[in-house]
């Protein structure tokens, strides 16, 4: 009888398996070479648009800041994702710049400012170091004003040296917690590990598709800005501002919760403003909310308008800062 060799019994793997590990080479090497295609982008976006202004070498972050004019000393504080251009491009600079001495900063891992991993940059950590840049800087007392993201921070250096801090202006802030399922998706890039694989890969393109959709967004229901166009979206989509904006998406809500209880404390002027129609920020929920609790502020509501209010009206915005300062009357109560 002939026997049938060991070797025809063996288990061959099956067929499907090789349509699988070459559909999973396939994603590996799309995600290298997307990988690579943003790190290049990147780098191209930073050639593109070098920094405008210069650095400060402080608890471990080089920080860029831009500096303008002459007179009291006004700081400007860009909200998540953005950058000083943000400000420039408004006008609300040069408007500014022509009665005071403007200071405006990229927060850490926006713009040119760096942002070392191992610390989590929440608005007291930040505040912190703004705090000994201006020191460094010889600014013994200042108007800060800061937009959407900036208010946490502003507030947060009010809070640390309310005898810096002569006046506060608060522009579409978030002060209090809220329930905002978006935050679950946009915070993923800052996520350790994950996080890294997404803002380096699939994330970038991802924001580059919702880009047009999102900016009509936070300007809406005004239209988006013509200072706008001259805002360098290429150096917001990099892997490490993306981590950035994820981490301090993660932090909005725990922020607020733990900044709402300090509030009252405040004891320097401060101005309120917000656009009536924010798609972003409930103005009523937050800033006329904040207004009631806070004794000595003004608030000014502009119909019309959304988020980036100091885009849509920087001369509000500036008269705001005036009122601040004391230097114009208050506005109606809201």
């Amino acid at each position: 009888m002939t026997q049938t060799p060991p070797s025809a019994y063996r288990q061959h793997p099956p067929a499907r398996r090789r349509p699988i590990r070459t559909l999973a080479g396939l994603a590996a090497t799309a995600l290298a070479v997307s990988a690579y295609a943003n790190h290049r982008a990147a780098l191209q976006a930073e050639r593109d648009n070098p920094p405008r202004g210069r650095f400060l070498d402080l608890h471990g972050v080089r920080l860029h800041y831009l500096e303008r004019g002459d007179g009291p000393v006004l700081v400007l504080l860009h909200g998540n994702g953005s950058m000083i251009e943000d400000f420039v491009g408004s006008g609300l600079v040069a408007m500014a710049a022509r009665t005071h001495r403007v200071i405006v900063f990229d927060r850490p891992g926006f713009g040119h400012s760096t942002r070392p991993r191992g610390r989590v940059w929440s608005a007291a950590a930040q505040a912190d170091l703004l705090h000994a840049a201006l020191r460094h800087l010889g600014v013994a007392r200042a108007t800060v004003l800061g937009h959407s993201w900036g208010c946490a921070v502003a507030v947060a250096l009010a809070r640390r040296d309310p005898g810096m801090v002569g006046a506060l202006v608060l522009a579409a802030g978030y002060h209090y917690p809220t329930a905002r399922p978006e935050v679950i998706g946009l915070s993923a890039p800052g996520v350790p590990v994950l996080g890294d694989g997404l803002r380096y890969t699939i994330s970038p393109p991802l924001a580059r598709l919702i880009w047009p959709r999102l900016i009509r967004r936070i300007f809406a229901p005004a239209p988006v800005a013509p200072g706008f166009a001259a805002f360098p979206r290429e150096m917001a989509l990099r892997p490490s501002q993306l981590r950035a904006s994820g981490a301090e998406t993660a932090m909005m809500i725990p922020q607020a919760a733990a900044a709402r209880h300090g509030y009252r404390e405040l004891r320097m002027p401060v101005a309120i403003i917000a656009g009536a129609d924010d798609r972003v920020v409930d103005s009523e929920a937050q800033s006329a909310r904040l207004h009631r609790e806070i004794a000595q502020s003004s608030y000014t509501v502009l119909p019309g308008v959304g988020h980036m209010i100091h885009q849509t009206a920087p001369e509000a915005v500036m008269a705001a800062i005036e009122r601040a300062e004391g230097r114009v009357g208050a506005a109606r109560p809201a």
